[in-house]
């Protein structure tokens, strides 16, 4: 294996409980040679001393006043070396050869593809987790991807990547702005910009789930306009580079479902982006929901059955 340095940068926010787990599992990986940076963002817990304490075993530590997630891992791009960065959220695991089987087939691939990983949620302990195949388990094309994800919407954390710099530099940084899905509008350029995607099956990592301070559970309407201005700006990337009727079909899908995440908080905004879907021509896609929100979808409307979800999941 061609020699290389993977920067693994981790942001941190008030991750004392967890940070330490984290940490173990980025020094653990095997085969590989790596930098770990924890940016922290302004903690008020014991997260900045927990960090210090894995200073002895060559773990980085960057600071900086409280200014979300994405500016932390801009920060930590700054300052990374690597080759090749992963990044790490500060609840997240890496299985201790995760890094090495994505560097491995990376390096049999021509340059500027990306490599993805299996991920199962935990809770408690990783032993927990139940890894079960997903649609976007495969080797696939950026465009690919976010056609696919548009229309079904399957989730891939940013633990499960490892991009190669190149590609990194070329995408941009995130979008600081953003809160609530600023991952997936970042990956999105990424995506955009590689070669392709390889994934590699026996490479992987676990995503902590059932966090009541997790910004994914967050419907206020701050949060659900970072989720607006997130999915707009992935129909203007996707748009950008393929006017296809399957990419438009996509499209449509994107601004129903869309729709439905806000309806009934920014009702107004829901309007429009079902008017976009409509637009775009038009999207059977259904909301999501049990069958209380499937009935009331089928006799009383998109919108009944959106407050229905909202006020079962207590939002």
């Amino acid at each position: 294996m061609i020699p290389a340095k993977v920067s693994i940068i981790i942001p941190c926010y008030n991750a004392g409980p967890w940070l330490s787990a984290s940490l173990e599992s980025a020094l653990a990986q095997t085969g590989v040679t790596t930098e770990v940076i924890v940016v922290d963002d302004g903690s008020k817990d014991n997260s900045l001393e927990i960090a210090k304490s894995f200073v002895p075993r060559g773990v980085i530590i960057l600071t900086q006043s409280n200014a979300g997630a994405a500016a932390a891992r801009n920060h930590g791009l700054r300052q990374a070396k690597g080759d090749y960065i992963q990044f790490l959220d500060a609840d997240d695991l890496l299985a201790t050869d995760k890094i090495k089987q994505q560097l491995e087939r990376l390096q049999h691939e021509p340059t500027g593809f990306m490599a993805s990983a299996a991920w199962a949620r935990f809770r408690s302990s990783p032993d927990e987790a139940v890894f079960a195949t997903e649609p976007q388990w495969r080797n696939q094309s950026g465009m690919e991807f976010q056609i696919r994800q548009l229309r079904e919407d399957w989730m891939m954390p940013p633990i499960c990547w490892l991009t190669p710099r190149e590609v990194i530099e070329r995408a941009g940084p995130w979008n600081e702005s953003l809160t609530l899905n600023d991952d997936g509008e970042y990956f999105c350029r990424v995506m955009l910009q590689s070669a392709g995607i390889v994934f590699c099956e026996g490479a992987r990592c676990y995503y902590r789930s059932g966090q009541a301070s997790s910004l994914s559970r967050r419907r206020d309407a701050r949060s659900l306009r970072s989720q607006q201005q997130s999915i707009e700006l992935i129909i203007q990337h996707v748009t950008s580079m393929d006017s296809s009727p399957r990419a438009q079909e996509a499209i449509a899908d994107g601004w129903q479902m869309l729709a439905y995440e806000l309806h009934p908080t920014l009702a107004a905004e829901a309007t429009k982006a079902h008017q976009m879907a409509l637009a775009a021509g038009g999207s059977a896609r259904r909301i999501l929901g049990g069958r209380l929100v499937q009935w009331t979808n089928r006799f009383l409307g998109w919108r009944a059955a959106a407050r229905v979800k909202h006020w079962t999941q207590g939002r």
